[in-house]
């Protein structure tokens, strides 16, 4: 995994500045020429049509399946999910009663958490997962929740419905990496949003690369698997598109954070693998075993990834953004 991920950086050029330029504008014009999104049936069925009590089985509490956060460094892994959602609502500036939009709400980490944080707030999240949404309302249920909407649907197709007001904020967490035409995507949702409004991004970064996550070969395994029609974005390629919202401020979290959630979430796998096999084989079937497996190889991928070179070369950005 450490040698795939060195030729990684050679591959894209990471120390040959002229080929790196070349290559980076070469793919800001593809990604402009580009759809929305690719391969969203197969992200889906790669993640999150998975049952939901595979990831209760070894996520925090909250369920975040995001990077995490560790200011002290030996946080467990319900106090670093909690943490990284307080800092969104922070860098975001969510006070109570705002309309709150979460895109791509996954299992429902950050929406269940902003309705039980501001109760005179109105959340609205958008899933791509029906399997999501009845999960997420089952828990808003649970716990007395009744300022929590879910939508569910693709953000290439979605529609907001007419009679949704436009939102004070919207966020996004980990949803921007299986995109492509960012120019396309903030145009759209730029009307559904209050002129003085805004947008926090949370997306994994490399600081100087972009690139696509392509199936070329046998080494391309995580895309084969887990990734299909991915992008892993630079720290700054959200400034190069900027019609509709301009970047009022961008913050650099660093990969650390995501190698010690990753290890967590591994940790967590093996401690508990003779309960989530039968979930799994429900789900796989005969080749339950082989995709713990690869599971954990995933997890393991990305705690490589981001801790290579002390979490300084991928990690997280975040970004405020401001509609125009």
């Amino acid at each position: 995994m450490r040698r795939l991920v060195a030729q990684r950086l050679v591959d894209e050029g990471n120390c040959d500045g002229e080929m790196r330029s070349e290559r980076f504008n070469r793919f800001i014009d593809e990604l402009r020429n580009s759809p929305i999104a690719i391969n969203t049936d197969d992200a889906n069925e790669q993640h999150y049509e998975v049952p939901a009590e595979f990831f209760h089985g070894h996520l925090g509490t909250h369920l975040k399946y995001s990077c995490c956060l560790y200011p002290q460094g030996h946080e467990t892994l319900d106090e670093a999910e909690r943490l990284m959602l307080e800092l969104y609502a922070e860098r975001a500036g969510i006070t109570d009663g705002m309309r709150i939009l979460d895109l791509g709400c996954g299992w429902g980490s950050l929406s269940l958490w902003l309705a039980q944080r501001y109760p005179n707030a109105q959340v609205v999240g958008l899933s791509n997962s029906y399997g999501q949404r009845e999960f997420i309302l089952g828990q808003a249920e649970a716990r007395g929740i009744h300022n929590l909407t879910i939508y569910t649907g693709s953000i290439v197709e979605f529609e907001m419905p007419a009679d949704e007001p436009p939102f004070d904020r919207a966020l996004s967490i980990e949803m921007f990496e299986h995109m492509k035409n960012y120019g396309a995507l903030l145009a759209k949702l730029r009307p559904w949003l209050k002129s003085d409004g805004r947008l926090f991004v949370h997306i994994f970064v490399h600081k100087l690369l972009a690139y696509h996550f392509e199936d070329k070969g046998n080494e391309d395994w995580m895309t084969r698997y887990f990734f299909s029609g991915g992008t892993m974005p630079s720290e700054h390629l959200l400034y190069y598109f900027q019609d509709d919202f301009s970047v009022a401020r961008h913050w650099w979290v660093s990969g650390d954070h995501y190698e010690k959630t990753a290890n967590q979430w591994l940790e967590k796998l093996d401690s508990r693998r003779a309960e989530l096999m039968p979930i799994l084989q429900r789900c796989y079937g005969d080749e339950a075993a082989i995709w713990f497996q690869r599971w954990r190889m995933f997890y393991m991928a990305v705690a490589e990834l981001f801790g290579y070179n002390g979490g300084n070369e991928w990690g997280v950005g975040h970004y405020l953004l401001a509609p125009r």
